[in-house]
């Protein structure tokens, strides 16, 4: 585990070093700087406004990558002089000494655990600091979280429609937005609830199960039973080589006979290219059967799959790429028992069929209505790309400067802010769901379980609703202080325990995927109060032009 949080941490700084940000970021920078205000304390929050793909909820994903892109924070000498190249000819050389000495040592930060069911509006992180740093932290963070936190969800919703029985396979490296847009698909969509992934690298650095086997074009390749080599196949039990183009030939002919199929159907290269996999990798054995047709690909594989089961190998299924995948499942399960009735081999009933065909989550929740034998399923496009909503829309906003809340407005009420340090609760009934999300000023008690509290709805105006929560849990935790991480960082698979968890103590209403309840996020009194007071004091306008 050492070895691959070292590998991440090195990942994320070359993936995410600072000069990846908006040159914006460095002209305030500046003009902080040029005024003596890049130290004033200061603090932003990030959130988003709506909760992705018309659900009803969102997982928050990306903590861990903001933590260590935030340790490694620094400018290096190239970095400073190309700055120094393409700012304004006019820009203070001491700004750039100013630069090569910066670091997040000032900062700190709090955030919502990753992997965390959230909600939009709901501050997931506040990060507070120098003025100057923690304004030219934005574009990175944003990006951090803004594509994770969208795929991780966008993984979630994949496996609430597949339901808790079907192992779900990522498969969309080669669909991605860049490498760097695959690597994250795979980690993120691993934490949302995938089972496994293709991707070798994000294997290796996250620790994912991996899996794959064949492609159309490995079967295409072959021609001819001329073209396997070694033909012969040593017995699981450690004997003599077998024959094993002869041992196949011959359970062909009695599988063809058993289900009343001709011989002279079969492709040779078809056959030939399963034959090579299983000599290859007899106890890996799952091909994809439909290069040619299924009903033609299915006897090849019925054929291999016996002849390595004589050798005390295990097949372990097949792969449908193409057409009405519940129909074929159906029918390849249906020969699979009939060859494990008729030859006595009792595992070829719980063989494996996959399906992998641009699989949606519109189509794999059709899938579930309709009867079908697939086991697992792959989806690449879909997943990775999250076709149904490109971007989550993560803002990173000002809300606290020298200790006084700060408030953008809009005529978009929508996209105004609220001010101010909070702290976020989340109020649960007696059966444990979450019933609201509570956003306080940070210097106000927690509310209590039992206790009956007032608040104020976002999105309802001035409607005040009263509330006693049966549980109390605060939502936000200190991560990072002072240059240091200070939370254990999750590795993929602690975080997608938390996800799986949190998920399942959603009430079913705001869980389900069509037409979900509206959750609830809600301000505190006191913070609804000062909203009120900013709002009002904005609206009349400053004499200051006119003061002496």
């Amino acid at each position: 585990m050492a070895t691959r949080e070292g590998n991440e941490q090195s990942v994320i700084h070359r993936r995410v070093p600072p000069l990846l940000t908006d040159l914006y970021q460095f002209t305030m920078a500046y003009a902080y700087w040029r005024a003596r205000r890049h130290n004033e304390p200061a603090v932003f929050e990030l959130f988003f406004r709506d909760n992705p793909f018309g659900g009803g909820f969102s997982l928050f994903a990306g903590l861990s990558d903001c933590l260590l892109f935030l340790q490694n924070f620094t400018f290096s000498d190239d970095d400073v002089e190309y700055l120094r190249s393409v700012l304004p000819a006019d820009t203070d050389a001491a700004f750039f000494t100013y630069l090569k000495e910066l670091d997040c040592s000032g900062v700190c930060v709090s955030a919502v655990p990753e992997g965390s069911v959230v909600f939009a509006r709901v501050p997931l992180l506040e990060v507070s600091g120098p003025l100057a740093v923690v304004q030219l932290l934005e574009t990175s963070l944003l990006c951090l979280v803004n594509y994770a936190s969208l795929v991780c969800s966008n993984a979630a919703r994949f496996r609430l429609a597949a339901g808790p029985r079907r192992r779900l396979m990522e498969m969309g490296l080669r669909r991605a937005q860049g490498p760097d847009g695959g690597l994250t698909a795979s980690r993120y969509s691993y934490i949302g609830g995938f089972d496994l992934t293709s991707n070798a690298l994000a294997g290796r650095m996250f620790g994912i199960p991996v899996a794959g086997t064949m492609a159309h074009s490995y079967v295409t390749s072959f021609s001819s039973l001329e073209e396997v080599w070694p033909q012969t196949l040593v017995p699981c039990g450690g004997d003599g080589p077998i024959d094993f183009i002869c041992l196949v030939k011959g359970w062909l002919g009695r599988v063809c006979q058993l289900l009343g199929s001709k011989p002279n159907l079969i492709r040779e290269g078809e056959l030939a290219a399963f034959l090579s996999y299983a000599i290859a990798y007899p106890q890996n054995f799952l091909p994809v059967i439909d290069s040619y047709s299924v009903s033609c690909g299915l006897l090849c594989f019925c054929a291999v799959a016996l002849g390595l089961d004589e050798l005390q190998y295990r097949p372990l299924g097949v792969r449908l790429d193409s057409g009405d995948l519940c129909r074929q499942s159906l029918e390849v399960r249906r020969v699979f028992k009939e060859c494990s009735k008729q030859f006595s081999v009792p595992q070829f009933e719980s063989l494996l069929i996959v399906g992998t065909n641009s699989v949606s989550e519109q189509s794999l929740s059709e899938l579930n209505k309709k009867d079908n034998e697939i086991d697992v399923v792959g989806v690449g496009t879909h997943l990775v790309t999250c076709t149904r909503q490109p971007s989550l829309g993560c803002v990173y906003k000002l809300i606290e400067v020298r200790g006084r809340p700060r408030m953008k407005f809009s005529e978009d009420l929508e996209k105004s802010t609220l001010p101010g340090r909070k702290s976020v609760y989340r109020l649960l009934d007696t059966d444990a769901h979450p019933l609201m999300d509570l956003v306080c000023l940070s210097e106000e008690p927690a509310p209590k379980a039992g206790v009956s509290l007032n608040c104020f709805p976002l999105g309802l105006d001035k409607t005040v609703q009263s509330i006693t929560p049966a549980h109390v849990a605060s939502l936000r935790l200190d991560v990072f202080s002072r240059g240091q991480i200070t939370f254990p960082l999750n590795s993929a698979s602690e975080s997608r325990e938390r996800a799986q968890i949190s998920l399942q103590t959603l009430h079913p209403h705001h869980r389900r995927l069509q037409e979900p309840h509206n959750y609830t996020v809600a301000l505190s009194e006191r913070l609804h109060s000062l909203v009120s007071d900013i709002t009002k004091g904005n609206g009349k306008g400053s004499n200051f032009l006119l003061s002496n």
